[in-house]
């Protein structure tokens, strides 16, 4: 969770560890620090609760000089947030950053007698003295004894004070990302930001050792024998990791969308028809299973909902989605006739990590989209789709969930196909309408005051409920996770159906209620179950297709008139809608969009 760098290079490295941290933000922001080997030897360490700008401002009062440094911003996870939990830890000659939980730490405590030698309450501080305690001028040796001591997910950038110039890194799960800049070497828990310093990187293998030199990189296994990188490249913008002039990074990503749906269908479309041979997916892999399971979190989870329902609809195959975190304590059935799709954004998320590699033991053929080149998942996977998203930075997922839509259309129509369910004309039918999506979702967005004077209607509720059916349910999922987790609202989503099985309960008076209607069978449903709402004085929020055609009869709260496209693509431009309420609600409350309380981006621990 927590967000990790190191430089060592010819420039200072305080300015360059404070400025890659404040990108690193939405992987924690609880705490902070650096430490940093000055010119005439020793390591310095500035830390504090708070934010990175806490952290620059106590550099500004009282900086480190030096141009090697490990720099850390927190998710705290062992320990409360305070100045002494903060990474770096020191330990005798042992400086250490970490992310990642120690499982065993409360036995390693007792064995190296530990207890009145620390000075924080986390499992990161006893890594370090287990460290320390192995340590005597070989760090090779110190870290293979130490890794193998240590149960649990790690991630560490080490500094030893009688080896000034070098940081050492090595992880297991938890990721870790290496570059060579012009001006020196760099490490980091994600490659978002080394990209403006570096196109080549390459991620650091589990049980592997890297130290980090001015000059240079090298990288060992755990026997000591020398190992040649796989180095990879940054195929995005570098300005995409920049706000590019919006106030918050999710308004800007939410804009960003039709430009990166469109660059994540059109390469995989040929002759006006889905074709995944580039990213090396044969055809046999959609026509040769019996059934698919999508294990996910969070967004991606909800993306595969939407993925199921049209899955089942045009493809006719049955299918499971499943919250990863429970899949491998639920004894769910996957062999070898089941295709495990896994999605994240980062491709670093632990329990779809976990997922994945319980399926791979049970037979099954597995399929990640993922965001981030060479991300766990993507290498743990069969096979891989990258999202072509480019770097997402808010907290709460805007262009990443909507890209991952867009692989799931190219999917099911691809299927569809080899299975024979659409011959050429159909695919090439659904293929044109979702080439239309970027376009349709510009129109949205080009009216995005229209949804924020709607916003303003909804700062003051303490509740919110959705409702929709079908397709609309799914996508209303995502739309009440996106409005509680930014702008601290309790909002649920219901099916509409089962209002009057309980739900219905909840509406009171003034009580906002969102409602999607874009799908042509259940419309007529759809109303009846806004009536009900209204009759026990709701406020309906209603986003409807521009087709549709309004009771005249009936008072409305706020209508926000969609442009209509078939009824299984109209889950696309309905999420930008609904990003752009919670985005508005969130920034008249005057609120920080970008790191909601308590939640980190990137979910590396268990």
């Amino acid at each position: 969770m927590c967000g990790i760098i190191g430089y060592t290079g010819k420039k200072e490295a305080e300015e360059i560890m404070l400025d890659a941290l404040e990108v690193l933000e939405y992987r924690g922001y609880d705490s902070a620090g650096i430490a940093v080997c000055g010119p005439d030897g020793g390591v310095r360490i500035r830390k504090c609760a708070g934010r990175v700008k806490d952290l620059r401002s106590l550099c500004e009062r009282d900086g480190v000089e030096g141009a090697c440094g490990i720099g850390h911003t927190r998710w705290a996870t062992h320990g409360g947030v305070s100045d002494g939990n903060a990474h770096p830890h020191k330990f005798g000659k042992v400086t250490v950053i970490h992310n990642g939980i120690i499982e065993n730490y409360k036995s390693l405590i007792g064995k190296y007698g530990l207890e009145a030698e620390l000075r924080s309450q986390t499992d990161s501080e006893v890594a370090a003295a287990v460290l320390s305690h192995f340590y005597s001028g070989d760090p090779y040796a110190a870290i293979r004894k130490t890794v193998l001591k240590l149960k649990g997910t790690f991630a560490f950038g080490i500094m030893f004070d009688d080896i000034p110039g070098a940081i050492f890194a090595v992880r297991n799960v938890s990721p870790i990302v290496i570059a060579k800049t012009e001006e020196g070497s760099m490490m980091a828990s994600d490659v978002t930001v080394l990209g403006q310093y570096s196109k080549d990187y390459f991620v650091l293998p589990e049980f592997h050792v890297a130290v980090l030199r001015a000059d240079g990189t090298e990288l060992y296994d755990m026997s000591g024998d020398a190992v040649e990188p796989e180095w990879l490249t940054v195929s995005w913008d570098v300005n995409r990791s920049s706000k590019g002039g919006y106030p918050f990074y999710m308004e800007k990503e939410i804009m960003e969308q039709p430009e990166v749906i469109r660059e994540t269908i059109e390469p995989r479309i040929r002759d006006d028809m889905p074709d995944l041979e580039g990213d090396g997916i044969p055809d046999s892999l959609l026509s040769d299973c019996s059934q698919i399971c999508v294990v996910a979190c969070g967004t991606a989870m909800h993306a595969g909902l939407v993925g199921k329902a049209l899955m089942q609809s045009l493809v006719k195959i049955h299918m499971d989605v499943e919250l990863a975190s429970e899949f491998m304590y639920t004894d769910s059935l996957v062999d070898g006739k089941t295709l495990v799709i896994a999605i994240s954004q980062s491709g670093e998320t632990i329990d779809t990590l976990e997922a994945l590699k319980y399926a791979k033991r049970n037979g099954a053929k597995t399929l990640a989209v993922v965001n981030v080149k060479g991300a766990s998942i993507a290498r743990e996977s069969d096979y891989v789709i990258y999202t072509n998203a480019g770097p997402e930075i808010a907290v709460a997922s805007t262009k990443a969930y909507t890209t991952q839509l867009a692989v799931l259309y190219l999917l099911a129509g691809r299927m569809a196909y080899v299975r024979g369910i659409f011959g050429e004309k159909e695919l090439k039918e659904f293929t044109s309408e979702l080439r239309k999506a970027p376009a349709v979702m510009q129109t949205v967005l080009d009216r995005r005051e229209e949804i924020h004077y709607i916003a303003r209607g909804m700062l003051n509720a303490k509740d919110v409920f959705m409702i929709g059916r079908g397709l609309d349910y799914s996508i209303l999922l995502e739309g009440s996770l996106k409005l509680k987790e930014i702008s601290y609202i309790h909002s649920e989503a219901y099916a509409s159906g089962e209002l009057k099985h309980g739900t219905i309960a909840l509406i009171t008076e003034d009580t906002p209620v969102v409602a999607v209607i874009t799908q042509d069978k259940v419309q007529s449903k759809e109303f009846s179950n806004i009536k009900e709402v209204q009759s026990r004085g709701a406020e309906v929020i209603l986003f409807m297709k521009e087709s549709y055609r309004l009771d005249q009869d009936a008072v409305w709260d706020s209508v926000f008139k969609l442009p209509a496209m078939r009824d299984e693509f109209m889950v696309l431009p309905v999420s930008a809608a609904l990003q752009l309420l919670a985005y508005y609600v969130s920034l008249d409350k005057g609120l920080d969009v970008d790191k909601p309380r308590n939640l980190a981006k990137v979910v590396t621990v268990e």
